[in-house]
């Protein structure tokens, strides 16, 4: 891993009430979109929706835990957006009509990519067996103007996101992204359904957030401390949490495979089984195809 790639830095700014997090993302976003050839202009949008699936599972107190992010239309270019995080580990899958896709300009806008579509960000507490879920429409210009509304509709957290991600080259894919929120009553925040909007001190905030460029968000060169420090060098104090690294990870192994099939009843897993006795299964993450011998479940 490079130093300043595949790495994500939180801080707080006690005195405003606010939290922040930087993600970077270049040899683990390679990595994902390789097992796809995509255009570029789905690339760009799953290294963004990446980048903030990074940005939003990070925040997981359990590390067992899952956050799961999912785009999903009923006349779009894309079908469905799925990208997920947990422990570190992201994965992330695009299905597209390619004939649509040549049809729209060549910098879409999102409803231009998504039509009339939703999205939805999921969180699993592994320890607790909680699941908290947020649904809102796809709006605005964005995957960003999309995530900041799902915010305010969806938690009433005032939020600021900022997404660029360069393409190709010698250095390969990159993409940056910040989310910047305002936490009423404190850095940890209140609950979600109590929070308000009526903090004069997040204009200050998001207004510094707002400086921030394209090319320093994807600077492999400029260590995320130094752009914390760039951005709010002036408040009285920044408060750095751990860096954490970042990895791709896709849990489809012919084990957990089988595992999964196991669970299914005999006749069922007959009825899946082709002639030769083998389950074929598909995983669309890594567009990998894994036959599972019948017998080697049955046993």
């Amino acid at each position: 891993m490079t130093a300043n790639l595949d790495t994500l830095l939180g801080f707080t700014i006690p005195g405003h009430h606010a939290r922040g997090r930087l993600v970077r993302l270049g040899p683990v976003l390679d990595e994902i979109l390789a097992a796809h050839r995509y255009p570029p202009v789905i690339e760009k949008v799953l290294a963004e929706a990446l980048a903030l699936t990074a940005l939003l599972g990070s925040t997981l107190k359990d590390d067992a835990g899952q956050m799961t992010l999912q785009a999903q239309t009923e006349n779009g270019v894309i079908d469905l957006l799925v990208c997920d995080y947990r422990d570190g580990e992201l994965r992330g899958y695009v299905k597209f009509d390619g004939d649509r896709l040549a049809e729209i300009p060549a910098d879409p806008t999102l409803f231009a990519l998504f039509g009339k579509g939703y999205l939805a960000i999921t969180f699993d507490q592994a320890v607790s067996g909680e699941r908290y879920q947020g649904i809102v429409p796809l709006e605005g210009t964005s995957l960003a103007d999309a995530a900041e509304n799902y915010f305010c509709q969806s938690e009433q957290i005032p939020t600021l996101v900022r997404f660029t991600a360069m393409q190709g080259g010698d250095d390969g894919c990159r993409v940056g992204g910040l989310l910047l929120q305002h936490l009423p009553e404190g850095e940890q925040g209140r609950e979600r359904l109590h929070t308000r909007l009526d903090h004069p001190e997040w204009e200050h905030v998001r207004m510094l957030g707002e400086t921030i460029r394209g090319e320093e968000l994807t600077d492999p060169d400029l260590p995320l401390e130094t752009l914390v420090w760039r951005l709010f060098n002036e408040e009285d104090e920044v408060r750095l949490l751990a860096e954490a690294s970042l990895r791709k990870g896709c849990r489809c192994d012919p084990a957990h495979i089988r595992d999964v099939i196991g669970r299914f009843p005999a006749e069922e897993r007959r009825e899946m089984a082709g002639e030769n006795g083998v389950i074929s299964v598909d995983c669309a993450f890594c567009a990998r195809i894994f036959p599972i011998p019948l017998e080697t479940v049955e046993s």
